[in-house]
């Protein structure tokens, strides 16, 4: 699927302009004609880079920027006719990631659009691989393959074990206690009589741990629960 350019504009023959090049290129593009219609616009929809003009009626680049950065990353682009630094600087500060004058050179405009995707692109990887691995010390827990290593040594864990532990790493430095533990990993009431959890966590330590009688991952918070 090719990426999406929303280009923001009052002047409609530079947004066909723009159109024009981007979609030589392989992008696909949506007009709009100011920034009042593209935070309306973006609350519903999701594009790979914006282009916004600067000087515009109902809502200026600036405003709209700031607002698109109250809940949105998408690379933004200024276009605008002023050329000083302050007004540069200003159209960086209010979250832009690149500012180009008008009149523009059509090359620089698809190198910079291409550059942006790409610093996206890799960035969204890394927060994508970051939420998949789960790295503890020594202890990394791969959510994605539901494989475990410590010291670079991969652990075999039941499904069980493992849904444990990866319940605890996600919320690590929160105590989570046993009937918590228990209702999320079997997905049933707890019996207060019942000593699964603990059996659990045993077993999870004596295959993670260096000393399981003095564990450094699966603490227990005596009389709540276990952390880690």
């Amino acid at each position: 699927m090719n990426e999406t350019i929303l280009i923001v504009d009052d002047d409609t023959e530079i947004r066909k302009l723009i159109t024009i090049y981007l979609e030589n290129e392989g992008f696909e593009t949506i007009q709009l004609a100011n920034g009042e219609e593209a935070v309306q616009f973006l609350q519903s929809i999701d594009v790979d880079l914006i282009l916004l003009d600067v000087m515009m009626p109902k809502m200026n680049g600036i405003e709209a920027c700031m607002k698109i950065r109250e809940e949105k990353n998408t690379p933004i682009i200024f276009l605008s006719a002023k050329s000083e630094d302050l007004d540069k600087i200003q159209g960086l500060i209010s979250g832009a990631d690149d500012y180009i004058t008008k009149p523009f050179n059509p090359l620089e405009l698809i190198a910079r659009v291409k550059s942006q995707i790409r610093r996206s692109t890799k960035y969204n990887e890394a927060i994508e691989q970051n939420r998949r691995n789960i790295q503890i010390e020594d202890l990394n827990i791969n959510l994605e393959t539901r494989l475990v290593y410590v010291h670079g040594n991969e652990i075999r864990l039941t499904p069980k074990e493992f849904d444990i532990l990866a319940l605890l790493a996600k919320n690590q430095g929160m105590v989570m206690s046993v009937e918590k533990i228990y209702e999320m990993v079997w997905r049933d009431d707890f019996l207060k009589s019942d000593n699964t959890v603990m059996v659990h966590i045993t077993k999870i330590r004596e295959k993670i741990e260096d000393n399981p009688k003095k564990p450094s991952y699966i603490k227990t918070v005596w009389g709540v629960g276990y952390k880690i």
